[in-house]
């Protein structure tokens, strides 16, 4: 059992309280958070079941013991677990929405919530959109987010984790979207049958294995399959490069995110024009490629996913 230290009864104690022992512990912030003070007070919230916006009149509130004990053990997983918060909660927020998630998805974190809040315009005419492929899904926090932001279109949440897909399936049920939003389990493309559509977005596994060796503990709480993409990072980028002008319609576009594995992406195929995304919430590494573009390119994909 934690145990609770001396002197610490409001609320804003105990946020002030957790944030000096996560610094002091060395943890690291990135899977919704950036910073220790916010990240206690999201574990803090979560143990009081409060919401996320609650009021600063409140923080001077006392707690009880049983309420205090529960905030404590929380601080004692994160920090002996190096587990990450929305882990522990169970809630993570993407483009303004609220997601249930646990350690069968990444936790949501894209910069593409900014290209979804617009509809993905100016790049792609919102009202062009009547079907989405969510492509390595997770968690379907992207799709689900643009089936609430494009009211219009149908989306297909593609992944090859059944594990993952009943988090998706959790999260389409909890927005009321059963009628436009389904799950497909899928090794990238390969159960998708004939089906085309207007817009494929993804983030896929596009870590180097470099990299991923020398991530914090936090990031390997997380599940692999979600994360490495090879040695170079690109492993399943060059599969859907090649593979993703078969299920585009004739004038579809291809969003993906690789990271920090743009460089490695740039360096692969210098003569390619990749249109870069830039977001004002910062970001980077999303390039969009539309359909003829992707054809005019297949042989240098095809002779990069041979040669791998």
């Amino acid at each position: 059992m934690a145990s609770l230290p001396d002197g610490l009864t409001t609320l804003q104690d105990y946020i002030r309280w957790g944030a000096s022992r996560f610094n002091k512990a060395g943890l690291f912030f990135g899977h919704g958070t950036d910073n220790a003070l916010d990240e206690a007070a999201q574990l803090v919230l979560h143990a009081l079941s409060l919401p996320p916006d609650l009021p600063a009149r409140f923080h001077d509130c006392h707690l009880t013991e049983e309420e205090r004990l529960a905030i404590a053990a929380l601080f004692e997983r994160r920090i002996l677990e190096r587990i990450p918060a929305a882990y522990l909660t169970h809630q993570a927020w993407f483009a303004g929405l609220e997601f249930y998630v646990d350690e069968n998805v990444l936790v949501p974190r894209s910069p593409l919530a900014e290209l979804v809040e617009t509809g993905f315009g100016p790049w792609v005419e919102p009202d062009t959109i009547a079907r989405v492929l969510d492509l390595c899904t997770g968690s379907g926090c992207i799709g689900i987010a643009a089936a609430v932001y494009l009211p219009d279109a149908d989306i297909d949440l593609a992944d090859i984790s059944p594990a993952a897909l009943a988090v998706a399936a959790r999260n389409i049920a909890a927005q009321g979207l059963e009628d436009r939003v389904r799950v497909v389990e899928s090794d990238l493309f390969a159960g998708l049958g004939a089906q085309k559509y207007d817009l494929i977005v993804s983030n896929p596994p596009y870590v180097s294995a470099e990299e991923l060796a020398a991530l914090p503990a936090e990031y390997h709480r997380e599940p692999r399959l979600g994360l490495a993409g090879g040695a170079s990072g690109l492993d399943l980028v060059l599969r859907i490069l090649r593979e993703a002008p078969r299920y585009l319609k004739e004038d579809g576009v291809l969003i993906v995110e690789v990271g920090k594995t743009a460089a490695a992406l740039e360096a692969l195929f210098p003569e390619i024009p990749f249109m870069w995304i830039e977001f004002e919430r910062g970001g980077e590494g999303v390039f969009l490629l539309d359909r003829p573009r992707l054809l005019e390119y297949q042989p240098l994909f095809a002779r990069e996913t041979t040669a791998s």
